[in-house]
């Protein structure tokens, strides 16, 4: 499976509890996975779908997030698509072709389009192995977001009886999980519940007033940053929108007042980095798979901690710091008790006032706002200070803003990487997403570039080793990116041989030298030239079934390394 994860999604290790739900998987039993925004959940379906025979159907709750998924998959060389009422019925009929045929791994489908009779008998003519359904929590009325259309899931079990489910979602409290299990009549399911601790969140609270000059102000440290304000109305959003662009910033409104063409083209610009700013209320975020939003500001506080998380959980998808701040004030209470007092249902709404006033409670109590959060979703945080919020940072005066310690800056060292390089990488990214009508995540993460901006890959073989970078990907991008690589430092005059050396006028390690020592620590061979007496050793190794893993340590070098090599020998696919 590790060999899978790299050639396909380009990495080298699981992330925790990922292992273990695929291993489930493949065991052909039911799983419910709880499991935060970001934390790779598609990981736990998708990759397991390479190893079974036949077709594994995902439901999904937005045509945004099919279409993401998809070109995602594509990109690295999984056969995908998607059916949902943004085709034609030509474009489908060929798709339902291409899935009989079995040219098809993962389909995509809206929950609405198990209630089409039609389209229930395609599925009972095909071998679906598997069944994912994202979103679980809309399947419970207990939910934060509730769709009746979810109901229809219940017929998957009766057409596909001996296809193991498993069921995802980023927020679901113990009400909801066991909801969930009794809809979707999962059998004898393994729970798995990853931890809700997003470490590379910055948690912070604010009074709320003068918002738009403080909004202006976090805006100015993210230029050309992807950002998203949450409104209460669509008034706000509008308002707000409408104010920071005659303030010199690409910001624009997303509202379900707005008509759906507007909405799909607001979105799209978000999406592929043609504005960077979205000013929204809920109706905007479920579903958007973008990993490089770094601040996530809310104009007024939400109705429920489950929508909050949520929606800050869409800030660092890809791991990297981000930072979610919030705007609190009593006043507010009362624009979400109007609508919770025309509840007629006296459960539901005594419900609703309750969620509320936990999210007040999170808001005015000086604790951990990380400890607070993790402690609603059922999970103790133990550490004394996370060194992340507002109020472990004793950042909590309002001034500070202007002083521009909104973030924790002094959490943590900042990555280092040739800033210069990465701009030109991005560049080079979004130029290949618009060729292709991509989202410019789809070619690579921040994380991606980040990388090559400080190790300066030269060859394949070190390309290969950038995170994220798998088979497709090198045959697609390798050759353009190592070559704005070797341009650009041959434009510095930087010799990619010196870099591995100190530098030699005050004695200090470069950035580069830096990095090539830590993983020389773990792989003391690492970057050496490969030797006669190297490949022979390794067409032993390889020979007597050791995995890479085995052979990465035996001849320490790095996985990716091993891997690349093999191939080149062709000794594996």
């Amino acid at each position: 499976m590790i060999e899978l994860l790299k050639k396909y999604f380009g990495h080298n290790e699981f992330r925790p509890v990922q292992l273990d739900i695929i291993d489930n998987v493949l065991k052909k039993r039911d799983s419910l996975v709880i499991m935060p925004t970001g934390g790779g959940k598609s990981i736990c379906y998708q990759l397991p779908t390479l190893k079974l025979e036949g077709l594994t159907i995902v439901i999904s709750p937005l045509i945004s997030l099919m279409k993401d998924q998809v070109d995602s998959l594509r990109a690295n060389g999984i056969n995908a698509e998607y059916i949902n009422s943004s085709l034609s019925f030509e474009e489908i009929l060929l798709i339902q072709n291409k899935i009989q045929k079995k040219e098809i791994k993962l389909l995509y489908i809206a929950p609405e389009r198990l209630a089409l009779e039609e389209f229930r008998v395609f599925l009972s003519t095909l071998q679906v192995d598997l069944i994912a359904i994202d979103e679980a929590h809309c399947i419970s009325e207990w939910g934060h977001d509730f769709r009746p259309e979810y109901r229809n899931l219940k017929s998957l079990r009766i057409l596909f009886p001996d296809a193991p489910i498993i069921a995802l979602t980023a927020t679901a409290t113990e009400k909801v999980r066991i909801d969930i299990l009794k809809q979707l009549s999962l059998r004898e399911p393994k729970i798995f519940i990853s931890s809700f601790n997003r470490k590379n969140l910055n948690l912070m609270v604010v009074e709320k007033n003068k918002t738009i000059e403080r909004i202006i102000t976090m805006l100015k440290e993210y230029k050309d940053e992807s950002v998203i304000i949450y409104c209460f109305s669509r008034k706000d959003s509008e308002n707000i929108a409408e104010r920071l662009r005659g303030r010199g910033f690409g910001a624009l409104p997303y509202h379900a007042g707005l008509d759906n063409e507007t909405r799909k083209k607001n979105q799209d610009l978000f999406i592929k980095d043609k504005a960077n700013i979205i000013v929204a209320t809920i109706a905007f975020g479920m579903g958007i798979n973008k990993p490089d939003v770094r601040l996530i500001i809310h104009h007024t506080f939400p109705k429920t901690l489950e929508s909050y998380y949520q929606e800050i959980g869409r800030a660092g998808r890809d791991g990297l710091s981000s930072d979610c701040v919030l705007f609190y004030s009593r006043g507010d209470k009362r624009k979400h008790e109007f609508f919770i007092d025309k509840i007629e249902d006296e459960t539901t709404k005594n419900n609703a006032r309750n969620k509320l006033s936990q999210v007040m409670n999170y808001c005015e109590d000086g604790s951990c706002r990380r400890k607070q959060i993790l402690k609603y979703f059922g999970e103790d945080f133990l550490e004394d200070n996370c060194g992340a919020c507002d109020s472990c940072l004793k950042l909590s005066k309002p001034e500070r803003i202007e002083q521009k310690t909104l973030i924790p800056k002094e959490k943590g060292k900042i990555e280092e990487y040739d800033r210069e390089l990465f701009e030109k990488l991005r560049i080079l990214r979004k130029q290949i997403a618009v060729q292709r009508n991509v989202p410019p995540f789809i070619i690579f993460g921040d994380v991606s570039l980040r990388e090559m901006a400080s190790f300066f890959p030269s060859n394949n073989e070190e390309f290969l080793n950038i995170k994220g970078v798998g088979q497709q990907k090198l045959k697609d991008f390798g050759d353009l990116f190592l070559e704005t690589i070797k341009t650009y430092l041959k434009e510095k005059s930087i010799d990619n041989n010196e870099l591995v050396g100190s530098n030699e006028e005050d004695g200090s390690e470069t950035d580069y030298h830096k990095r090539l020592k830590k993983i020389k620590e773990n792989y003391a061979n690492a970057y050496e030239p490969w030797k006669e007496e190297d490949d022979l050793r390794l067409k032993v190794l390889n020979s007597e079934n050791k995995t890479i893993s085995e052979i990465a340590q035996i001849l320490m070098r790095q996985p990716g390394a091993i891997r690349s090599r093999l191939r080149k020998l062709g000794l594996i696919d």
